[in-house]
């Protein structure tokens, strides 16, 4: 087990595993900011990511006992976070389902995206699928390495790599105004 004084949230989690369920708060504070925005860049809506959200913390909460801490929370709680939010999206919008409402207001509810974003930007990311639409917010907004990525999404670091090379291609073709070709979206 790592030394608990060098990680905060280690410490916390002892706390909890130890029956103080209150030192879970902390995790909570400490990462809700990153949490919500990497949801709320996934599925668009704001209802949907504060759902989302509180109910990746529910379940970390709930499957904490199952965390392996040789990893990082971290890690760990934004795989709980994506596959939510991935989930929620594939049952809910369809390929090309673009909220404009959305996009207008993005920068101002998602404290981790800059603020002066360029609109195109914004609807090149909407008209993303989901997958793609993660990869890319959390390496250039959650600025997470392409291992991290890999450990996120439960895949290798290659494959990362690979998928966000294809995500980076799709966003430019979307950005520049370029017809996607028929399998690019899937």
């Amino acid at each position: 087990m790592p030394e608990l004084d060098a990680d905060p949230d280690q410490r916390a989690i002892a706390r909890v595993l130890a029956g103080e369920k209150s030192a879970f708060r902390s995790l909570y504070e400490r990462h809700y900011g990153r949490v919500y925005s990497v949801i709320r860049g996934i599925v668009r809506r704001e209802v949907d990511a504060e759902d989302l959200t509180q109910d990746t913390f529910t379940l970390a909460f709930k499957g904490l006992r199952q965390f392996d801490q040789r990893s990082k929370f971290g890690t760990w709680l934004y795989r709980i976070a994506v596959n939510r939010a991935l989930a929620h999206a594939r049952r809910k919008s369809g390929r090309n389902d673009v909220d404009l409402t959305v996009i207008e207001n993005t920068a101002s509810v998602a404290p981790d995206v800059p603020q002066e974003t360029d609109h195109k930007i914004e609807h090149a990311l909407a008209r993303m699928n989901s997958d793609d639409r993660a990869l890319i917010i959390l390496f250039y907004w959650e600025e997470q390495s392409l291992q991290e990525i890999a450990n996120i999404l439960d895949i290798g670091a290659n494959a990362a790599k690979t998928r966000l090379f294809r995500a980076r291609e799709r966003f430019r073709q979307l950005y520049e105004g370029e017809p996607l070709e028929d399998g690019d979206f899937s």
